[in-house]
């Protein structure tokens, strides 16, 4: 995976010898509908809530042209909040297959439900747009491998949201610096705390709303009837589309600690831990793995509430992956400890660095030097400077495959209940064909991924 971040920087820069990547021209500047001076053209895909939101943020750097979601009720609500920043009304799409064939489209925005991330993503990366799109980016570990080669082949910047490796006052970043610089010590242990999930069900079935197109929005899931928890803020509880509290808080505080490990461009070696399933384990397990039909087991919630897992790294540096107390990363060493959280930077050393200017100065500087040498902003921005510069994101796909396919194998471990053991450059389990064959899902047609 160095290896094919190396290329990829490679080609961004546009010096690949294949001529991947030209200098950067938005393709909105060649449209005749469109003046030059008009900025970025903007594609939202899924734009309900959070979704919505990145891409509006996007949209103030050009226009929004298009808007795309599979519930025409989503997107009237992101029209009527659109309207107060730009005059002009986007083209609405249901299928972002047809969106995509836009040339005036430079960026695309990927807010949908996790299962649909990584399909849009390649399209669009195929379709020579640069994306931004919302973590997790994956549903299994096999999609990343995908995103990652397509990236590769394509030479396109993608930022994925994971926001603490940028704002809430770099309080993430500063740990990341403290952590790698030796302060702590040189055998380090990060404990993630993310919270558990809900319990819930048996959920009533009934019809879909007439402004959902179910169907689609199951995608690559098993065909199912709607039920209203399944749907919208509440997907995250089932595996079928998300991986719960492991890959929603996961994708945020693991990614963070593997960086401060030092394991962010690799992953771990072994896994073990223990976690409660709402529907019991061995009953996930067989409809997860598809041994039982969906509809044969309860219609509730059944990612893991409670857990603790373990992951450690060939450097001697382990994480571990836990539902509380709190919400926050404790970095510990032989030499001290910090804990970050979205509130606070905290410890012995951010109080010995603070009282010195010397060595506060120190860390802004390193803070620097991880945000690529440049002054930390938000994360939209960071993404369209890189779109501009044709640079590396600060939220790249490379290590963000590596951090959520950590999350992933916590899951897998859960669901078997073992010790699994991992080889990460071949990125597949030891001896173990039952986990390696849950790398990767069953997907229904016609939804399959293309690649």
């Amino acid at each position: 995976m160095q290896s094919t971040r190396r290329q990829f920087l490679k080609a961004s820069a546009g010096i690949s010898a294949a001529g991947i990547i030209a200098p950067y021209i938005p393709t909105s500047s060649r449209a005749k509908a469109r003046s030059a001076n008009d900025g970025l053209g903007v594609l939202a895909i899924g734009v309900r809530g959070r979704g919505g939101g990145i891409g509006r943020a996007a949209g103030k750097y050009g226009r929004v042209v298009a808007c795309c979601d599979v519930d025409t009720a989503s997107i009237d609500k992101f029209l009527e909040e659109l309207v107060k920043q730009q005059q002009s009304k986007p083209d609405i799409y249901k299928d972002y297959r047809k969106a995509l064939e836009r040339k005036d489209v430079d960026i695309v925005t990927i807010g949908t439900p996790d299962h649909w991330h990584t399909a849009i993503l390649i399209a669009a990366m195929k379709a020579g747009k640069d994306v931004y799109c919302e973590k997790p980016m994956t549903l299994t570990i096999d999609e990343g491998k995908k995103i990652c080669k397509a990236a590769e082949q394509t030479g396109r910047v993608v930022q994925v949201g994971t926001q603490q490796r940028t704002e809430y006052k770099q309080m993430f970043l500063k740990a990341v610096a403290i952590a790698r610089s030796g302060r702590l010590g040189q055998k380090l242990t990060a404990t993630c705390a993310i919270g558990g999930g809900p319990t819930g069900g048996p959920f009533p079935v009934t019809e879909p709303p007439q402004t959902l197109d179910w169907d689609f929005w199951l995608g690559q899931a098993p065909k199912v009837p709607y039920s209203e928890q399944r749907c919208h803020g509440k997907f995250r509880y089932w595996l079928e589309y998300s991986g719960g509290k492991m890959t929603d808080w996961g994708a945020h505080h693991v990614d963070i600690a593997q960086w401060a490990i030092g394991a962010e461009n690799t992953g771990p070696i072994e896994i073990e831990g223990q976690g409660q399933f709402p529907q019991g384990r061995q009953m996930t397990l067989a409809m997860i793995t598809r041994k039982e039909a969906p509809t044969d087991i309860p219609n509730g919630y059944n990612t893991a509430t409670k857990f603790s897992v373990t992951l450690d790294f060939a450097n001697g540096n382990t994480i571990v992956v836990r539902d509380g107390p709190g919400n926050g990363i404790l970095l510990q060493g032989e030499k001290g400890r910090i804990y970050v959280s979205r509130r606070e930077l905290t410890g012995l050393p951010i109080e010995e660095i603070e009282a010195s200017e010397k060595q506060t100065s120190w860390l802004h500087n390193q803070v620097i030097e991880l945000y690529n040498g440049r002054q930390p902003s938000t994360h939209m921005e960071n993404f369209i400077q890189s779109v501009r510069r044709r640079s590396e994101s600060i939220s790249d796909v490379f290590t963000h495959h590596r951090a959520v396919s950590s999350c992933h194998m916590c899951n897998i471990a859960l669901l078997l209940n073992r010790k699994l053991r991992w080889d990460p450059e071949a990125e597949d389990f030891i001896s173990d064909p039952k986990a390696s064959a849950m790398l990767s899902r069953p997907q229904r047609k016609p939804y399959t991924i293309d690649t």
